[in-house]
């Protein structure tokens, strides 16, 4: 991997820096909605769609962005995604109504092509434990982005007004075009000739437990940081009365634990595989959720104890998503664009349905406890579907082993 060589695979340091724009792109006007909801003469509930509707669009674009990437090329899709972002970005940042916002906001969505790519990308480049390494040290790197970006969001907002975070995010938006155009070698050479003769391949990866395992045990652990996403600016100022900076500060720190989570899984994954991986971070964002809940309910709970567990949640999180995804990669590896844009899909998909979830039952007084409680059912029900498919992995291996029991991972029960 050579910098600035688009003849060469990209540097790991081109995909933190265009998955951290993309990152960056979800929450960095958040400390901002109040303000918005103002400056539109709507309610909040009706900004707060920027969250929901970025990511439920987001979900579909990605169930269409892995197989044409499978298709065209991950290097392609890549540049014109960031230009697409930089034209809604500039529409976002001249609205003046709430409608047109709204209208530009979704189509930002298509920077999370980034996210979606650069999984595949990993995937072309080393085998599945390795994989699961390298996107837990790129989603570390990005981490750093959503840990500092509604501070700065909130200070934007503060000395500028709200707009100033989506000029930040056009400037960006254009330096990630010249990135991905500088270094972004082409990584998937085996290409299937036609879509027909693509589609006809699909059932192969869609018939595998494994691999809707894999993805249903990511999408519920994402499913509890996006309603954290969705609910906890809400929670912040209408149930704790925190200002947008302190906000934006304390909303970032659970980033610090994504980043341990993500440094744990790049350290660990290969030389201990992705299921104890999987199972580590899952007991303990299912652990810190429960602690959470009680104190809550038990009227011993406060902002700093539902900011502070969220850290170790972020944590679990950042354990939970690169080998969860370096699993649903594996299970058809020349499928790995379809895998990614699917079992992201799965992810976001999940986690809009949780925004719009939260943001229809907050409410001043009990808000903290709700949120939470839906938090806490998403990572159980990770845990479930983590031991599900570990189960599975691990029939898998022993008839692997012995020849005279065979396996067949598209048969719902196996042996």
């Amino acid at each position: 991997m050579s910098l600035l060589d688009r003849t060469t695979p990209p540097h790991i340091g081109s995909l933190i820096l265009m998955t951290g724009i993309a990152a960056m792109s979800v929450n960095i006007f958040l400390p901002s909605l109040a303000n918005m909801a103002v400056f539109f003469d709507t309610d909040y509930a009706v900004v707060q769609l920027a969250v929901a509707l970025y990511l439920i669009v987001n979900a579909g674009l990605q169930l269409a962005l892995g197989p044409l990437s499978d298709r065209f090329g991950r290097r392609p899709l890549m540049i014109g995604a960031f230009v697409v972002f930089v034209l809604a970005t500039v529409g976002c940042a001249l609205s003046s109504r709430v409608e047109v916002f709204l209208a530009f906001r979704t189509v930002q969505s298509v920077a999370f092509a980034a996210v979606v790519l650069s999984r595949a990308v990993v995937r072309d480049m080393v085998p599945r434990n390795e994989a699961a390494s390298m996107i837990g040290y790129v989603t570390m790197g990005m981490a750093v982005v959503p840990m500092v970006s509604p501070a700065l969001g909130g200070f934007l907002d503060e000395a500028f007004g709200w707009q100033a975070s989506f000029w930040l995010l056009s400037v960006l938006g254009c330096f990630a075009v010249w990135l991905a155009w500088a270094d972004l070698g082409e990584t998937h050479h085996h290409r299937s000739a036609s879509f027909a003769a693509q589609v006809a391949s699909h059932p192969e990866l869609f018939r595998s437990p494994r691999f809707w395992g894999y993805a249903l045990t990511g999408a519920l652990a994402g499913g509890t940081y996006f309603s954290f996403l969705g609910g906890a600016p809400y929670v912040g100022s209408e149930v704790f009365g925190l200002t947008p900076v302190v906000l934006g500060v304390v909303f970032g720190s659970a980033s610090f634990g994504y980043i341990t989570g993500n440094f744990l899984s790049g350290r660990f994954s290969t030389r201990l595989g992705i299921a104890p991986m999987l199972m580590a971070g899952t007991v303990l964002m299912t652990a810190a959720l429960g602690l959470s809940l009680v104190l809550l309910l038990t009227g011993l709970g406060g902002v700093w104890s539902f900011f502070g567990l969220m850290i170790l949640v972020s944590a679990g999180n950042g354990m939970i998503i690169p080998n969860a995804t370096s699993g649903f990669l594996s299970v058809r590896p020349h499928l790995a664009g379809t895998a990614s844009g699917v079992g992201g899909a799965m992810m976001v998909g999940g986690g809009a349905a949780m925004v719009a979830w939260a943001g229809q039952f907050l409410d001043p007084v009990h808000g903290a406890e709700k949120l939470v409680a839906l938090q806490f059912a998403a990572a159980a029900g990770s845990l479930a579907t983590a031991q599900y498919t570990i189960r599975r992995e691990r029939r898998l291996g022993a008839a692997a082993s012995g020849p005279a029991v065979p396996f067949d991972d598209t048969v719902p029960g196996g042996p």
